[in-house]
């Protein structure tokens, strides 16, 4: 079903969302927030971190897969997010990196592979800048590292309707829902800033990092993603045909295969 599992307009994921997490997770109180995290599975540790707005849930198609081919699967809702709380401060990839570790120290995970998606992808790379040894790799899906990185917006209805999920979800899962425009203001001021990587800080990344890039991203030059895969030593770049800046949930059996390569080329 995964495998062929299609919903490129997000009419689907904007009604229902995408399936449901396994049962469980627990918080964590780090600098002002209550971080809501889960573990599932066992084997070596991957770490799924969303997007902007977004909370775990979105890897609803990406979990159960994961945990079949033997890995021990994290998530994370970045603080501000889903079930965590936040204290209205300002956000910044290298808090996320934080918490993520923060999060690995109590499950006493000693490395792990990220796979970020967007807001994640950013997190993840800070990871790797800031404690490599503890970083096996990272999938980077989706996201700049400088301003130059981004396009032009444009609003689609394919946008509105992740947006509509995010709202929904925001709602329904957040300990302060009342606070999605805050929180959406504040992101993008960091989004605005942030990340800031000259290539020389791409060229002392010290793990493995795989730059997928979906044909239709709405957000990411795909010349972009490009120079990150060809400036981060050993970097790999990787197109996903006939997806967007939200291929995790329009066609997870082809997310999921690039995720599984990357992961499975991290043992090699």
């Amino acid at each position: 079903m995964e495998d062929t599992f299609q919903d490129d307009g997000l009419d689907l994921f904007a009604q229902d969302g995408p399936p449901a997490l396994p049962a469980g997770g627990e918080y964590l109180e780090r600098d002002g927030a209550r971080v809501w995290f889960a573990s599932f599975g066992a084997g070596p540790a991957v770490l799924l971190l969303h997007g902007g707005m977004g909370n775990s849930n979105n890897f609803g198609h990406q979990v159960p897969a994961l945990i079949e081919a033997g890995y021990r699967v994290v998530v994370i809702d970045s603080r501000g997010h889903g079930r965590s709380s936040w204290d209205g401060g300002a956000f910044s990839y290298a808090q996320f990196a934080g918490d993520a570790f923060a999060v690995l120290d109590r499950l006493e995970v000693d490395s792990v592979a990220v796979v970020g998606w967007s807001d994640g992808a950013c997190a993840g790379l800070a990871m790797a800048k800031a404690a490599p040894e503890r970083v096996a790799g990272v999938f980077f899906f989706a996201c700049n590292v400088d301003p130059s990185g981004t396009l032009p917006f444009e609003f689609t209805e394919t946008i509105g309707k992740c947006l509509a999920r995010h709202q929904k979800d925001y709602a329904a899962l957040s300990p302060h829902p009342e606070r999605f425009d805050e929180m959406s203001e504040k992101l993008q001021v960091m989004q605005g800033s942030q990340p800031d990587y000259s290539a020389a800080d791409l060229r002392a990344i010290g793990v493995p990092v795989t730059v997928a890039q979906s044909e239709r991203d709405e957000f990411i030059r795909a010349d972009h993603a490009r120079y990150i895969a060809e400036t981060v030593p050993g970097g790999r770049y990787v197109e996903m045909a006939g997806v967007s800046h939200f291929a995790p949930v329009q066609r997870p059996g082809v997310f999921n295969g690039v995720v599984l390569e990357f992961l499975d080329g991290l043992d090699d």
